[in-house]
């Protein structure tokens, strides 16, 4: 028996998994002792040269469990650019290389973050000084390839895809197609994601050379943890700001020092939000991506250190981010789809500890949190809010809200919008004014088809 104990203590630490002794000690060093169940699944065939796709909920130690393989690989053989790691949000690209960091240092790791929003020319020097990792987004990776050889991706080992699936679906083809072309065909491909779609599974049996798959058993059973408190608050639209400033009062009456991430649908309404309650007397900080890079930064270190009690973001900050101490997500807006609903409340109830997450639920969103429901297989719970108690700082709120939209009007908050979207269409070889119309017709088609139908249905009813 006793044997028997000591063969699965011997599994459950990071020498059983065949790591270099240096990186076992920088792991205890850093307080990792044990492998989570992703670490001790994907590090072995990551170390044998296999490719890997790896599923795992937020918080399981994903980051881990391609930064310590590659660290080991990198040590036996360090050379130019060794690895290359795409991410989808600039937070999250620093947030990797502060791992790779972290745990290289021993080896004397270089490495170079390439994200949108800082300088380009400070960038383009870095690369050509062959750093051993690159974490960037892809937009402004495929920038500097477009426009520079003063570097090269063709000798690299690996290519790591963080949160594969945001990548692989959204709207990076173009920046893709571009970094793919770039790329030795002779290299390990890693992805790693925390939900498992249709697209990784066609990449398991098609694009990649025989991948290792692993997947947490319980993802496709529930996606969410047990330690997280799920709840709703069902209102009209109107007052939606009124019950999200009464929750935050109450919340924050009850707690000492809170941690509270309150997640928007736009970067306006994130901007106004955040406006609004800091005329409420609600010290926070806003995250979105029409915030330059430096600000971004800022508002995560200082809400990460307890500056401020509550940060306002758009889903820049659902993927990936390790914020420990978060207690309560708030959704100021219903997903759209479950999936990115998953990622959001991912933030809190992270490895054991307790959470909860509150919904502002209106008449129009009741099917999408029918949706969510049913993907997560867990019922949404209401949270009890006096209705008495709301109206009374209706009129406040009210107030506060107009004030924040006249403050957006005064920076011309949607003039930044329109120039970050005919940048975007210029790197994609779009003519901006060319879509610019070409939507203005298509919006004016489907006005003119709802008339239309608007028309049709008074008939039937006459």
């Amino acid at each position: 028996m006793e044997s028997m104990e000591k063969k699965q203590e011997g599994l459950n630490n990071f020498s059983s998994l065949k790591l270099d002794k240096w990186l076992v000690n920088q792991c205890k060093n850093l307080g990792l002792n044990r492998p989570t169940p992703i670490q001790r699944n994907c590090i072995p065939p990551i170390l044998q040269g296999q490719d890997c796709i790896g599923c795992a909920k937020t918080g399981s130690g994903k980051t881990a469990a391609f930064v310590l393989p590659i660290l080991q690989k990198l040590s036996e053989d360090p050379y130019g650019i060794y690895c290359l790691v795409l991410s989808p949000t600039r937070e999250l690209a620093y947030q990797v290389a502060d791992q790779f960091r972290v745990l290289g240092k021993p080896v004397g790791l270089k490495d170079c973050v390439v994200v949108g929003g800082m300088d380009m020319i400070t960038q383009a020097t870095e690369l050509s000084k062959q750093p051993h990792v690159v974490v960037a987004t892809p937009g402004r990776l495929a920038d500097h390839l477009n426009s520079a050889s003063t570097f090269s991706l063709k000798k690299i080992k690996y290519l790591v895809l963080d949160e594969a699936d945001r990548l692989l679906e959204g709207n990076f083809g173009p920046d893709l197609e571009v970094i793919f072309d770039a790329l030795s065909k002779k290299r390990q491909t890693l992805l790693f994601s925390a939900t498992i779609t249709q697209t990784l599974e066609q990449l398991r049996t098609i694009a990649m050379k025989e991948p290792f798959f692993y997947s947490c058993s319980s993802e496709a059973e529930i996606a969410t943890v047990d330690t997280l408190d799920q709840r709703y608050v069902l209102m009209p639209k109107q007052v939606k700001d009124a019950y999200l400033l009464f929750i935050l009062q109450e919340y924050m009456a009850e707690h000492e020092d809170p941690s509270i991430l309150i997640f928007t649908s736009t970067c306006k309404s994130c901007h106004s939000v955040a406006i609004m309650l800091r005329k409420m007397n609600l010290p926070c900080a806003a995250l979105h991506s029409l915030v330059n890079q430096r600000t971004r930064l800022s508002s995560l270190a200082r809400f990460k250190s307890n500056q401020v009690n509550i940060l306002i973001a758009t889903d820049v900050a659902s993927r990936g981010l390790d914020i420990p101490a978060v207690q309560l997500i708030i959704n100021h807006n219903i997903p759209g789809s479950p999936t990115d609903y998953i990622h959001r409340v991912g933030r809190t109830a992270r490895a054991g500890r307790g959470g909860m997450a509150i919904s502002l639920v209106t008449q129009f969103d009741v099917q999408l949190v029918h949706a969510i429901e049913e993907r997560i297989k867990t019922k949404l719970v209401e949270y009890p809010v006096e209705e008495n108690e709301v109206m009374r700082i209706l009129n406040e709120v009210s107030v506060a809200k107009r004030e924040a939209e006249l403050k957006l009007e005064e920076i011309d908050f949607g003039e930044k919008r329109k120039i970050n979207r005919h940048k975007q269409l210029i790197r994609e070889g779009k003519d901006p004014e060319e879509e610019e119309a070409r939507k203005r017709k298509e919006w004016k088609e489907k006005k003119k088809m709802r008339k239309s139908k608007k028309g049709e249905a008074s008939m039937k009813t006459s």
